[in-house]
């Protein structure tokens, strides 16, 4: 049972892993401060905020949202914390409001792994504040409580962090503004809109957080999402959503990845409010299906969640499978987990008795402690499938409602497929499983634009199957990965708005990237040798440049004349062959500043090829999210602990849809 806190009430804590999820009407900033006994606040390494958004046991949000979900380890937590204080902030220097007395009163919620809420607080009673310390966690005499503290500063973060004896507060609170800033400028102001063929209305696109995948959440199921999802990343950011960009991670558990919900970018109309206060949400979806028989499972509805469009109620109802799907599967393990320790403690009793050791007692007793344990499975199996049969009827009425963005490759959708006018939420890179439910698979939506560049893997796969162990073989369908990635990109942009670049050394993906050249779609030919490694990263480094230049100095409107304003990805084929060291160093440039100015990065190549260039490149792998060309359950969530499986979005064997596709991405540019 919730329980709902008043100011200055406490509440214990029995598990050590948490989420606190934050609600408001209006983006925050949301951050954590770690503390010692008497409530102070050591140094900047203490807080995580969105320029540093993870700590010790702590993982924040990346940038200003309507929602946070905040991931808590209390047991990783230094031993001098005794104190976490969840800290809230309006964003500085925009166009939104200045005090909480002119937002809805921000709810905030402690919950386990599980989702189940701990605590709950309502922070009431705001007027002139612009940051407020929400909930503190403190430890006591070996325990862990939480406080409901609404404590509003006036002065905002910079008073509340001197309130708490930081003596860099001032120089703190404005690098999170800064780092605020930067995340909701992400991208160059699109164009004018063109009436060349009537009026043709875009949305200017917004960037996403990022499971995750992260999100991604998550966000994370989609990308950097509001609820960036587990898709990232934000939910936030793997469908976002939350997991789960979910945001999802690279070769280890990354909490800004898959699953970690992916949070909700500037200017968006998503609104995750608290189910207790409905009047702030999106409109529910109009009634599509009668209501079902007293006793019996609602009948699952294509676009049944809340939101504006269509499309916004899809992505969400994709992350609320990605969501269900998870918690049902933590609690069948859970379940599992209890009635194997449950029965190993019987067993031990009855072999720490002498008595029972021998004799038709000990076995009745052995016996009695596998039925039991046979009983407790029986009965979590038996939930999970229930849960299972009405996830797979949801799924199988979803799938052929998805638009092309979210569908995959052998939908019929993209038979009547033509070039969209706006740019759409999330993009679909592939699908995600769990090895409980394997009929099931949830659509991998990352948010758009990218917030995070892409790594195809080359390099030996650990799929079960033990396929595609020749590396020759494994290269090609990495590139052939990537090339689908690309076109579906291409696709779900308005034309004329997504602008793709190609580095191959030696020309090993000519046969792959033959779909791309031979339709016209790419900026020029694939880029050969050092000569042309050097002046396609030189280019854009300068792009780059010049973006952030503009709009870190507020003259995004000042640019060139002609300048490209379209979103750019680099795709480079066999790194590091033909790379020297300045072009690893622009490497690593695009892939950390590129996708806040609108250049991103799609590698295919074998981490292990690069092992020369020793641990300079980590970062550089530990930025990208990583993809297989094969089935592989390298995506961590550390949402519930699952290690989701991956499948690439692949186009089928023998279809023609790329190359139709393609055909209709050109003859748009050439309209336009």
């Amino acid at each position: 049972m919730t329980a709902e806190l008043v100011r200055g009430q406490n509440h214990p804590l029995s598990q050590a892993r948490l989420e606190i999820r934050v609600s408001a009407g209006t983006p925050i900033v949301a951050a954590a401060a770690l503390s010692d006994e008497t409530g102070r606040i050591h140094g900047v390494e203490w807080v995580a905020h969105p320029g540093a958004p993870t700590q010790p046991g702590l993982e924040v949000s990346r940038q200003a949202a309507a929602d946070h979900r905040l991931a808590v380890d209390l047991d990783a937590l230094p031993e001098a914390v005794h104190r976490v204080g969840v800290l809230l902030a309006l964003p500085a220097g925009g166009a939104g409001p200045v005090r909480f007395g002119a937002v809805a009163a921000p709810f905030v919620a402690v919950t386990g792994l599980d989702g189940g809420e701990i605590a709950s607080y309502t922070l009431t009673g705001l007027d002139a504040e612009s940051a407020v310390v929400a909930l503190e966690l403190y430890r006591r005499q070996g325990a862990w409580k939480v406080r409901a503290v609404g404590q509003g500063y006036a002065g905002g973060l910079a008073e509340l962090l001197t309130d708490q004896g930081l003596p860099q507060a001032r120089q703190l609170a404005g690098s999170i503004d800064e780092a605020v800033g930067q995340g909701l400028a992400r991208s160059v102001q699109a164009p004018p809109p063109r009436t060349a063929d009537g009026d043709r209305s875009r949305q200017t696109a917004t960037p996403a957080l990022g499971p995750d995948q992260g999100g991604t959440a998550p966000q994370g199921a989609p990308g950097p999402v509001p609820p960036t999802s587990p898709y990232g990343g934000q939910p936030p950011s793997v469908p976002g959503p939350p997991a789960p960009q979910p945001t999802y991670p690279g070769t280890a558990p990354d909490p800004s990845a898959v699953t970690q919900p992916s949070v909700p970018t500037a200017g968006s109309p998503i609104d995750y409010s608290h189910p207790h206060r409905q009047n702030t949400a999106p409109p529910p979806p109009p009634p599509t299906a009668p209501p079902a028989a007293p006793g019996q499972p609602a009948q699952p509805v294509a676009g049944d969640a809340t939101g504006w469009s269509m499309e916004e109620r899809l992505y969400n109802q994709v992350w609320g499978m990605f969501e269900d799907l998870a918690r049902t599967t933590a609690a069948y393990r859970s379940a599992v987990d209890f009635a194997e320790s449950r029965m190993d403690k019987e067993l031990e009793q009855v072999l720490s008795d002498p008595r029972s050791r021998i004799g038709g007692q000990g076995d009745a007793a052995r016996e009695a402690a596998r039925a039991r344990h046979a009983q407790l499975v029986a009965q979590a199996r038996e939930a999970l499938d229930r849960d299972i049969a009405q996830l797979t009827a949801e799924a199988d009425v979803v799938e052929p409602a998805l638009p092309p963005a979210y569908a995959r490759w052998d939908s019929p959708v993209w038979h009547a497929y033509r070039p969209p006018m706006e740019i759409p939420m999330a993009l679909r890179l592939g699908d995600l499983h769990l090895p409980e439910a394997d009929r099931i698979r949830i659509p991998m939506l990352v948010r758009l634009p990218l917030e995070r560049g892409l790594w195809i893997d080359s390099g030996h796969s650990g799929s079960s199957d033990g396929s595609f162990t020749d590396s020759h073989a494994m290269g090609r369908l990495a590139m052939e990965t990537a090339v689908a990635h690309a076109a579906r990109l291409l696709a779900v942009y308005p034309a004329g708005e997504f602008t793709v670049h190609v580095i191959d050394p030696a020309g090993s993906g000519a046969q792959p990237l033959a779909p791309l050249v031979r339709s016209g779609v790419l900026a020029a030919q694939p880029a050969l040798g050092a000569a042309g490694v050097a002046d396609v990263l030189g280019r854009l480094t300068q792009r780059v440049d010049l973006v952030q230049m503009a709009v870190r100095g507020g003259a995004a409107d000042s640019l060139p004349p002609g300048f490209d304003t379209s979103q750019q990805l680099l795709i480079v084929n066999d790194f590091p062959h033909g790379f020297d060291d300045r072009a690893v160093n622009q490497l690593r440039y695009l892939a950390d500043e590129g996708p806040a100015f609108g250049v991103h990065l799609m590698m295919v190549a074998d981490r292990e090829e690069s092992s020369g260039y020793g641990p300079l490149l980590d970062p550089l792998w530990r930025s990208l999210l990583r993809l297989t060309p094969v089935s592989d359950d390298h995506l961590a969530d550390p949402w519930v602990g699952h290690a989701w499986t991956y499948e690439p979005s692949l186009v089928p064997p023998g279809s023609q849809v790329l190359q139709q596709v393609l055909a209709r991405v050109a003859a748009a540019r050439t309209k336009y």
